[in-house]
């Protein structure tokens, strides 16, 4: 059997829909994945989050859920305007 891996407790001094954990190696985990994707798996990437996060906000995280939806629309958003597409 697996060992099981407790959680961490990890502390969200900004806000948990851009944790400072996210930018651990002084770069932002966007700024990366926008990097390494193409602009199509960067785009599919974001909507699916999009998806994910309003799909299942009733069930799991309420608001939290819905804000971070939001977060991956206006990282989606940005990313349009500033590769103008």
């Amino acid at each position: 059997m697996p060992e099981v891996i407790k959680s961490q407790n990890i502390n969200f001094e900004d806000t948990p829909i851009k944790p400072n954990h996210y930018q651990t190696g002084g770069i932002e985990v966007f700024d990366y994945m926008k990097a390494k994707m193409t602009e199509e798996q960067f785009e599919g990437f974001c909507i699916g989050n999009v998806i994910k996060y309003t799909s299942r906000y009733h069930h799991k995280n309420g608001i939290e859920d819905l804000k971070k939806a939001q977060r991956y629309l206006d990282v989606l958003i940005d990313f349009k305007v500033s590769s103008n597409g």
